[in-house]
């Protein structure tokens, strides 16, 4: 039992699961690395009754058939001992109920020298020397789940100062993100705490629905079984308009790609994530795909969830439904890919560029209509059009695809311009074209007037804002 798997990230988080299930809204994780080495998770949850307590550290304590609080995150009633017995040897569980406190222990040293399941009980005086047993002590209820006798941490490690230090890194950006949905939750929900060592940790959302450029796209919902399964598709904003910040939380550039997926939420715990359940394959123009599914834990059996609640399949009805999803959500990641974060549908920005789709696949052309080729019309002898046509057509045939989407794949960022010399770029193209169109005619003052909805000034509002002031008071 001690092997089924648990990283030291994800045992903590199952313990956790046990707090929010209590109706915790604090959870506060102590340890030190130093001395006898512990890891203490305190939470003022609704505590478990002293008479109770026994059936609560029993493995099995519950039947998966039966059905369970809608906010209950627990499943076969192993969490609490295979996730603490698989990172220690010693595991002590204090509780607190209206002041009266009860502990049990399970000591693999002591059940391998009995050779028996032995259950230890602790006497007053016992849980009183246990470390940050005041913490517990102080709240009108509660429970802590104590972690001692470290074997497998120090495994292979030159100090456990190191590797605990270690792990609880790991450990904040685990938390972080699977519970990011009671770090900052959505209306009606009340937050959750939960602090390493008096430090809080801060959700970290994948799906940035923050940042103003990610695309939330139409919730669908699947009924199964007189239960309903919510699906969220999100298109991240392309990398390049990502701050290092928000890089990070995607999961950095390596991460933005392995991260793509569904995310699987159990009770709006994140379970799995990072998955496209063989749908479709993982590819680079998709990495910018991550889709929500919310899951009720009714649904369980359905949905294959093991004991560790880090694995879940979606069942034959929900898998039709998602292939049906899953395209328009490719689609949208591509999107962002070939316009750069720009709107596929039809928006009120003259661009540069026209994306046309043909009976034999997509083609790119130079707009016409763009001010800049008139402008260039309006000034070249008709001797000429015909080679002005031809580079814009030579332009168009060869525009290096090949090498742009692998420089997009990989990630590479454009180069910065400089803003401070970009308003003189802007103005001395403005000016062009109004020479070559006729400053009074009514084209010319309709371009003024357009100019922050046309390609290249719609990039840079503020720097166009003031052309369009200066032009208008030059032309009075």
């Amino acid at each position: 039992m001690r092997a089924i798997g648990y990283s030291f990230q994800s045992a903590l988080a199952d313990i956790m699961d046990n707090s929010v299930s209590a109706g915790a809204r604090t959870i506060e994780v102590r340890f030190s690395p130093y001395g006898e080495p512990y890891v203490a998770v305190i939470d003022d949850g609704c505590g478990i009754p002293s008479e109770n307590l026994v059936t609560a550290m029993r493995h099995g304590s519950a039947d998966p058939r039966v059905e369970r609080k809608r906010s209950d995150l627990g499943r076969f009633g192993l969490g609490l001992k295979t996730a603490s017995l698989s990172q220690c040897r010693r595991l002590t569980v204090v509780s607190n109920v209206n002041g009266r406190l009860a502990a049990k222990r399970w000591d693999l040293d002591v059940i391998g020298q009995r050779e028996d399941w032995i259950l230890l009980g602790l006497t007053g005086e016992a849980i009183l020397s246990l470390p940050h047993i005041a913490e517990l002590t102080v709240l009108s209820s509660g429970t802590m789940v104590l972690w001692q006798s470290f074997d497998r941490l120090s495994a292979g490690e030159l100090s456990i100062e190191s590797a605990l230090g270690q792990r609880m890194d790991s450990a904040r950006e685990h938390l972080a993100l699977v519970f990011h949905r009671f770090l900052s939750p959505e209306k009606p929900h009340l937050p959750i705490k939960i602090l390493l060592n008096g430090n809080p940790v801060a959700a970290l959302d994948p799906f940035l629905m923050s940042h103003r450029g990610t695309q939330a796209l139409p919730e669908e919902q699947i009924s199964l079984e007189d239960e309903i399964v919510t699906i969220a598709p999100f298109i991240l904003p392309h990398i390049s308009k990502l701050s290092v910040a928000d890089l990070a939380i995607a999961g950095g550039e390596e991460g933005l790609r392995r991260n793509q997926g569904f995310y699987v939420y159990r009770n709006r715990r994140l379970i799995i994530w990072g998955s496209w359940f063989r749908l479709i394959r993982q590819e680079e123009i998709t990495k910018l795909a991550r889709v929500r599914v919310d899951i009720p834990n009714t649904l369980d059996h359905l949905w294959t969830i093991d004991v560790r609640k880090s694995s879940a399949y979606p069942p034959q009805p929900v898998r039709d439904r998602l292939k049906i999803i899953i395209s328009r959500i490719a689609e949208g990641s591509r999107r962002v890919y070939i316009f750069r974060g720009r709107k596929a549908t039809n928006d009120d920005v003259l661009h540069a560029w026209d994306r046309l789709t043909t009976r034999t696949g997509v083609e790119y052309k130079i707009n016409r209509e763009h001010p800049l080729i008139k402008a260039i019309e309006a000034i070249t002898d008709d001797h000429y059009q015909q080679l002005v046509q031809r580079l814009l057509r030579t332009i168009e045939t060869t525009v290096p695809f090949d090498a742009v989407y692998a420089d997009m794949a990989s990630e590479r960022r454009p180069t910065v311009e400089n803003r401070a010399n970009k308003y003189e770029e802007l103005f001395s193209l403005a000016s062009t074209m109004l020479d070559a169109l006729g400053r009074s005619s009514d084209y010319g003052k309709h371009l003024i007037e357009a100019l922050a909805s046309i390609e290249p000034f719609s990039f840079y509002p503020e720097e166009t804002l003031s052309i369009q002031r200066k032009l208008v008071d030059a032309d009075r």
